[in-house]
């Protein structure tokens, strides 16, 4: 009976751990250049007198996902979007830097050329955008703007842009990412990007609704295992007092 409550808890605490996982998936599926999570859990034999048979499961942090999102040509010259392998690099409140997929760009009221919030960051300073006429990324990432009343092309920036190896980088609470070493990536001059471009989110909307459902149906099975465990420790119960 031990045992079987054993199982019966910790896989429903396993359920619910991967229902947040999948559920926080479902309300990005629309989030430009999200990366979706999934939940990873392994089960180990508890060890120690009177707990022979007993299993629990134990939820790792939860995996991410690098495939990539569709491609949506937007025509706004401040859209970019990474073609194929590769990151933006913006910049944390802390001063560290961190990596997105997300290319929806934005100038803020100091000029400053933001993603989400977070300021874009060239080689070792953010991009501040001076008064203009009109703006262009290019695939390298050179930000260039044409000055109030014409003239030449001015370079502004290059948008830093990085190549790490999926195993190398971790996503943290804001959904963008860092690398697990807490050292900044070098440019990496082969990434390229689409102007006028966004990637969406690789959530397939689908795929998660059909996990929850399972997972419900999961929790609700090993609720029923809970309610037989104590049906049984309750007919044993009876046993003992009437023997």
């Amino acid at each position: 009976m031990d045992s079987l409550l054993y199982t019966a808890t910790s896989g429903a605490s396993r359920v619910l751990s991967a229902q947040q996982v999948r559920s926080n998936n479902l309300s990005n599926a629309d989030t430009t250049g999200f990366r979706a999570d999934m939940e990873r859990a392994r089960s180990y034999a508890i060890e120690g007198r009177g707990f022979d048979g007993s299993t629990m499961v134990v939820t790792n942090s939860a995996s991410t996902r690098f495939d990539s999102g569709d491609m949506v040509k937007t025509g706004r010259k401040l859209d970019i979007a990474v073609n194929g392998d590769g990151f933006l690099t913006v910049q944390l409140p802390d001063g560290t830097e961190a990596y997105t997929r997300a290319g929806n760009m934005k100038i803020d009221q100091e000029g400053n050329l933001t993603i989400n919030g977070f300021p874009v960051m060239a080689e070792g300073n953010p991009i501040v955008i001076p008064a203009y006429q009109s703006i262009d990324v290019s695939e390298t990432g050179m930000v260039s703007v044409i000055p109030p009343g014409g003239g030449a092309e001015l370079e502004v920036g290059q948008i830093k842009l990085v190549k790490p190896e999926n195993n190398t980088v971790q996503k943290i609470n804001n959904g963008l990412l860092q690398a697990r070493d807490g050292n900044d990536f070098a440019a990496d001059a082969t990434v390229k990007l689409a102007p006028e471009h966004l990637e969406g989110s690789n959530v397939s909307a689908i795929d998660e609704l059909v996990s929850v459902m399972s997972l419900t149906r999961n929790f609700e099975m090993q609720v029923r295992m809970m309610k037989t465990a104590e049906k049984l420790a309750q007919a044993g119960n009876r046993l003992l007092r009437n023997g």
